[in-house]
């Protein structure tokens, strides 16, 4: 299986990027084929509701996403992954995600499979509530198929995550993909 692993975090070496690593790293033992979008440092602009793509061809935008609209189509399942902020994902990957409007019927198309990871510092078991509301529209909306979440609550530093018990849930998460 082809995994399109979707990062919005602009800290390479935060939290929510170590537990994609475990992702990955157990998807990988499974024998999947992995390919990381780097949102948060990739040439992203934002969508301006123009609406072109709908009516007359392809977005407006010259930007990154036309290649990765490419490989995110050439996919089998999308893996969102974010630091919270503010309750919800990353600036950096709802931009991304805001493009998909341009080819939201590919998407919603194809049947493909998902998942979500993402790291708080804070530990409330209501911590993830928005975000998770948020995801499960995704999902209903593009026709995914969730595979599974890992909400990484109390890890506000690296050092907190790679104690926790959520780098071997996400590890896990991967290495079950089937």
């Amino acid at each position: 299986m082809k995994i399109v692993v979707l990062e919005g975090s602009p800290n390479k070496k935060g939290s929510s990027n170590l537990l994609a690593g475990e992702f990955i790293r157990g998807a990988e033992e499974a024998g999947h084929h992995v390919q990381v979008i780097d949102a948060a440092h990739a040439d992203i602009h934002p969508c301006t509701g123009c609406i072109h793509c709908g009516y007359e061809g392809p977005c407006v935008q010259k930007d990154d996403v036309e290649v990765f609209r490419k490989e995110i189509l050439e996919a089998d399942m999308m893996v969102f992954v974010t630091p919270l902020y503010y309750y919800g994902m990353s600036a950096q990957l709802k931009t991304l995600i805001d493009r998909f409007c341009a080819f939201n019927s590919s998407i919603q198309g194809k049947g493909m499979k998902s998942a979500i990871l993402s790291a708080a510092w804070n530990s409330d078991h209501w911590t993830f509530d928005a975000l998770e509301a948020h995801y499960d529209t995704l999902v209903r909306y593009l026709n995914l198929t969730d595979m599974g979440r890992v909400w990484g609550r109390g890890c506000g530093t690296p050092s907190m995550t790679k104690h926790s018990r959520y780098m071997k849930e996400a590890y896990e998460l991967g290495r079950g993909i089937k």
